[in-house]
């Protein structure tokens, strides 16, 4: 049924196999050795005489991954997940593999193709430097998860008979510890920060654990700040939609799917909106409670918002959004980004981007609620909970040594064979210096406390 030809350094496996016209064809298939030629020659005649053998076909990569997009994608992908494939496609899977032939693309093919993207220079995107040179195994993680996919459908529409990307080799991607700023870190932000919409953006990031696309989608009616609100401890927001820019052709593709609003664009030859839109996840519709102070922040910010109202006047434009900008056109991440890069500057804050803010809220609030995984999960809207386990659950190094301080006095401290409890404490004349040194062996967190009140002293003298 198939044979195997050597052809000078490399062997052939050949068969024959019947169109899709009906009509008998030959195949030649090229192998690097005669073991892998052997295996390949098994591997059809099984599938012949199973039945399960698909004829070649001559469909591209880059004809079947248009397929694909129209078919799955369309029906499949929220708005972002669409327009990231859609780079990843159009950048970096066509221009190497787009002309090669689905069925020619082996395991090994695919592991030859990751080690040729670690060399691709990643692409400039809207003239915005991009973060490496070349392309990063996050990258190229992202297209083996699409790629593996699309093969997946691939199988059930019987193009090829199996899916060569599950045991591709990938690069090894380094998870690098997230900086993040600590409660006073935050107040000392908040007390240099002269911008306000900066200033209500931060109290939102880490007060409520909103992402910035989360808070420049809040509109007036998520918010819920009345005074019976605050009297009951009730004030909350909705998180409801989220502000992105979008290509136009995204949203024809996708046909306006999760679109809640389409902002005017500023420039009449754009070839994107800012749009506010369905979160990525059902998770991430959520009610989050809001502290009291908050609340009466964000009703200040409501009043200078109604001044510049009745400044501007009919130039105001209304579109009931919480961050604005001072015309009432939306605030985009980016504006956010530039602003917090500008205050980090000026009072000399340690270099983090404004989404650790989020995870700051994340590890403050398991410190706060002592580890309530489900009861932070709720506040950040995440769909699986080992997003809060793995990433975000911080422990700081103050909070270590506690750890070790509490430790050392449940354990060791009541050890009968500790050699330590044999050691008699210095005898001191002063009788109260004796039972202070006592109180501060028996409790060790409250040197902590005694010292930043020494602190304290030193410096309000």
């Amino acid at each position: 049924m198939a044979s195997i030809i050597k052809r000078k350094s490399k062997y052939s496996v050949v068969y024959y196999y019947t169109d899709e016209k009906g009509e008998k064809r030959q195949k030649w298939e090229t192998c690097q050795d005669y073991n892998e030629a052997k295996r390949r020659k098994a591997e059809v005649e099984n599938e012949m005489n199973n039945g399960t053998f698909i004829p070649p076909q001559q469909l591209t990569v880059k004809e079947f991954l248009q397929d694909f997009v129209k078919i799955y994608g369309t029906a499949n992908w929220a708005l972002s997940t669409f327009q990231s494939n859609c780079s990843l496609i159009y950048n970096y899977i066509n221009p190497a593999i787009g002309d090669v032939l689905v069925q020619s693309i082996t395991p090994k093919f695919v592991d030859e193709f990751y080690l040729r993207l670690q060399k691709t220079r990643s692409v400039v995107v809207r003239n915005r430097k991009p973060k490496n040179e070349f392309l990063s195994p996050a990258v190229i993680h992202s297209i083996h998860k699409l790629l593996r996919c699309a093969f997946e459908q691939a199988v059930k529409w019987e193009i090829v008979g199996r899916n060569p990307f599950p045991n591709a080799t990938k690069p090894k991607v380094k998870y690098k510890k997230r900086d993040i700023w600590t409660a006073d870190i935050i107040r000392r932000a908040l007390d240099e920060c002269d911008d306000m919409k900066l200033y209500v953006a931060i109290n939102l990031s880490f007060a409520c654990s909103l992402r910035i696309g989360e808070i420049a989608g809040l509109t007036w009616d998520n918010i819920h700040i009345s005074d019976e609100d605050i009297a009951r401890d009730d004030a909350h927001l909705e998180v409801e939609k989220e502000l992105e820019r979008v290509s136009k052709e995204a949203r024809l593709q996708l046909d306006e799917k999760d679109i809640m609003m389409v902002f005017p664009a500023v420039l009449s030859n754009t070839h994107t909106n800012l749009v506010l839109k369905k979160p990525k996840t059902d998770s991430s519709i959520r009610t989050v409670w809001i502290p009291k102070t908050l609340a009466y922040i964000l009703r200040q910010w409501r009043d200078i918002q109604n001044e510049y109202k009745t400044f501007l006047g009919d130039e105001y434009q209304d579109f009931n959004l919480v961050l604005t900008l001072p015309n009432g056109r939306p605030v985009e991440g980016r504006i956010i980004d530039k602003e917090f890069d500008k205050l980090k500057q000026k009072a000399d804050l340690p270099n983090v981007v404004f989404h650790s803010l989020r995870h700051s809220s994340t590890t403050y609030k398991l410190k706060l609620n002592h580890g309530d995984m489900k009861a932070t999960q709720g506040d950040t809207g995440h769909a699986q909970m080992d997003m809060i386990m793995d990433v975000y659950a911080h422990i700081l190094d103050e909070d270590r040594k506690i750890n070790a301080q509490k430790f050392e006095a449940a354990f060791y401290m009541q050890n009968p064979g500790n050699p330590l409890r044999e050691v008699k404490p210095p005898e001191y004349d002063n009788p109260e210096l004796g039972n202070l040194v006592e109180l501060l062996t028996k409790s060790p967190e409250l040197v902590s406390v005694l010292t930043e009140a020494l602190k304290s002293n030193i410096i309000s003298k």
